[in-house]
Order: structure tokens, then C-alpha cells, then sequence
């Protein structure tokens, strides 16, 4: 009884926190996401932008062009095709909006359910993180997170093969779950089974496939605008490597030092994985591999924390590491507004966020981040060796 009980206030907390999340968009839904008062009052959102941008308000196939195709994996593309057929024509950018906020909403209920079934006793840190409610509807991001966290729920469980769809359903929808393969190979590894890791990585792939062959085949073009836009980007909003360029450090090469730098994180994190005395849960470590990809990431968009916050919290271990958590989100939080303010300035506003402002809060939530993230691995590695022993 207690459990249904307290089942539904954490529900309840979940649906609060999304109209909290709705209020802070509706400005922009009131005034028709005009600029710069979406940058001002911190409601921007892809979802309307791209509703006429990629055509989508003319039921246009999203992948048909070769530059003006959807810039996501096929699910998000294909899935606000079909929205799109189903959005009524007066007022459509609303309700475009409108109608994907609804499955955002469902997304994120899902999402922390399966949170609180792999980590209940903190499951409540991700529906109250105020860096999640203020980013919910910018973009797609739940779309794929709720499968992320669907394959690692079910591959702590050793339910390989639907854990396998899931994460080829979650590649095929953003492409950064395809970092939880290298935990996936290291947990296999250490239990002596990597034939189970060939099988696994092969399903993985294949359903990822299922959804970009065909799209490959018919649209070579449309479809791989997506992973052209990626190779080639600069250093771009949020990352490191734009922060570095306001601050007036000229890094020279960026695409290949933020290729060399990635791989030997993702490296150190792999060595690091295998010398655990114990194997470690999948739960315990995804969030490590997306830490390294987002930090390193040429962009970093505030919406990122979707990804992150909940891996971060079904890894946590003790009731302490909520102080660096909060801490962490604190930054977050503050990058969200800086960002915002910082567009604001592009966009014609009266004020805006200069732009060494910008870079010190872009830095600053890279400090929060890899600041909690070592104290979890301490604290991972000194668990695994006490058990061991």
C-alpha cells in the first residue's frame, strides 16, 4: 500500500514538474517564438523552428533534400513527419509544439519510472532537477533517453536481447547511446563472454540499420546531412573548444585534436572499467561514456542534460554524492540561462550576456561536471575494491 502510495506522488511530482516546464515555454508559445524574445525569457525551442524551417509544415518527406533535411537520426525525423500529418493547419506551429509536448510529457514519465526501478532510493533527484525542467521541451532528447534507459534496465537484468533492440532503437533516434558499447564490451569482457558482446553489438547495429539502410539507399544525400553537418562543424555553442575561442585561445586543428582527445578519454575510461576488481553494472557506468562525448563534443546544447542527469542518477552510490549532484546542476542551470543570454545579444536584445560571460559559464559547467564525475568513479572504484575483498 505504502509503495502504490508513494508510486503515485512520485508520478505526480513527474506531471508537476512538466507543467512547471510548460509554464516556463508558454511565453514563446504566446508571442509565436518571435526573436529576441525567445532568447530573453529563456523558451527557445527547436520543435516550432523546425516545423516550417524543414518543411515539415507542408508534410514534406524529411530527408528528401540534401540541404534542408533533417538534421536527426531517422526516428525523430520520421516521427514528427507523421506528427506533422496530424497537425491541424490553423495555428499549426502551436500546435505542432502542442502535440510533441504531450509525448515529450509521456517520455518523461516513462523515463523516470524506469529511473526509480533501477535506482529508487534517489530516483527523485531527476524529475526535481531544475536543469531538466527548464530544458524539456528545446528538442527530441527524451525520444531517445527513454530507450537509452529501457536497454540498460533491461541489460542489468541480462535480458541481452531486447536490451540490444532498445539501444538500436536509441542509436537510430540520437546517435549518442552508441557510447554505451564500450561499457557493454568491458562488462562482457570481464564476465568472459564476449561472444554474448558479438551477438549483442550485432543486433545493436542491425536495428539501427533497419532505419537508416533504407533512408541511405533512397536519400544518400538527405540522410547523411546529419552526419555531414557533425564531421564538419567548428567549434560551436557550449563546447570547450568555443569557449576557448571567445576567451582568445586559438586552438589550431580542432577536428583533429577533439578526435584524439576523445579517443584517449574514452581510452583511459576503458582501462579504467577493466582494472574495477568487480564488473560493474551498465547503470553504474553509462553516464562516464556520455560525460566523455558531450565534454569533448565540439557543441553542447542545454538540452544535453537530459541525456546526462538521469544516468547520473541511477549511478550513484551513497547519499553524499547528492551534495556534488546538486552542485553539478547548479551549473547546468546556469549555463541554461547563459546561453539564452548570450543569443539574446545576437538577436538584437537591449541586453545580452557579453561574451566572456558566456565562455566562464560554459567552463564553469565543465568544472561542475567533471567535478561529480570523478567523485562517482572514486567512489565506484572504492566500492568495487571493498566488495572485492
Amino acid at each position: 500500500m505504502l509503495t502504490k502510495k508513494v508510486s503515485k506522488v512520485f508520478i505526480l511530482i513527474v506531471l508537476l514538474v512538466s507543467l512547471l516546464s510548460l509554464l516556463k515555454f508558454n511565453y514563446c508559445r504566446a508571442t509565436n517564438w518571435a526573436s529576441p524574445g525567445n532568447y530573453v525569457h529563456a523558451c527557445y525551442t527547436d520543435i516550432p523552428a523546425l516545423f516550417s524551417e524543414r518543411d515539415l509544415d507542408t508534410n514534406t518527406f524529411p530527408y528528401q533534400s540534401s540541404y534542408n533535411s533533417m538534421e536527426y537520426p531517422p526516428i525523430i525525423g520520421l516521427g514528427n513527419w507523421l506528427i506533422s500529418f496530424i497537425t491541424p493547419q490553423q495555428d499549426s506551429h502551436r500546435w505542432f509544439f502542442d502535440i510533441n509536448a504531450f509525448v515529450i510529457i509521456i517520455l518523461f514519465l516513462i523515463s523516470a519510472l524506469i529511473v526509480r526501478k533501477i535506482k529508487p532510493e534517489f530516483s527523485y533527484l531527476y524529475p526535481v532537477a531544475p536543469a531538466v525542467a527548464a530544458s524539456l521541451f528545446i528538442n527530441w532528447d527524451l525520444w531517445a533517453t527513454v530507450t537509452a534507459l529501457a536497454a540498460i534496465y533491461l541489460f542489468d537484468k541480462k535480458k541481452y536481447e531486447a536490451s540490444s533492440i532498445w539501444l538500436g532503437i536509441s542509436i537510430a533516434t540520437k546517435f549518442f547511446p552508441i557510447v554505451f558499447l564500450l561499457p557493454i564490451a568491458i562488462i562482457f569482457y570481464k564476465q568472459r563472454s564476449l561472444k554474448d558482446f558479438y551477438l549483442y553489438f550485432f543486433k545493436s547495429i542491425l536495428i539501427a540499420a533497419a532505419f537508416n539502410l533504407p533512408l541511405a539507399v533512397l536519400y544518400f544525400d538527405g540522410w547523411w546531412r546529419f552526419f555531414r553537418l557533425n564531421l564538419n562543424r567548428a567549434d560551436d555553442f557550449g563546447s570547450i573548444w568555443y569557449a576557448a575561442n571567445l576567451l582568445g585561445f586559438k586552438l589550431p586543428a580542432i577536428n583533429y585534436l577533439y578526435t584524439i582527445i576523445t579517443i584517449l578519454l574514452f581510452i583511459a575510461l576503458g582501462f579504467f572499467l577493466i582494472k574495477l576488481p568487480m564488473t560493474p553494472k551498465l547503470a553504474q557506468v553509462a553516464f562516464f561514456a556520455v560525460v566523455v562525448f558531450t565534454t569533448t563534443s565540439k557543441v553542447y546544447s542545454p538540452q544535453y542534460v537530459l541525456w546526462l542527469t538521469p544516468l547520473a542518477v541511477i549511478a550513484l552510490t551513497k547519499s553524499t554524492q547528492q551534495i556534488t549532484f546538486w552542485l553539478w546542476q547548479a551549473t547546468e542551470i546556469i549555463y541554461h540561462l547563459a546561453i539564452w543570454q548570450y543569443l539574446a545579444g545576437y538577436s538584437g536584445a537591449t541586453f545580452g550576456l557579453p561574451a566572456g560571460a558566456y565562455a566562464i559559464a560554459s567552463l564553469l559547467r565543465v568544472v561542475g561536471i567533471i567535478t561529480f564525475t570523478y567523485l562517482l568513479l572514486r567512489d565506484i572504484s572504492a566500492k568495487s575494491t571493498v566488495k572485492k575483498s
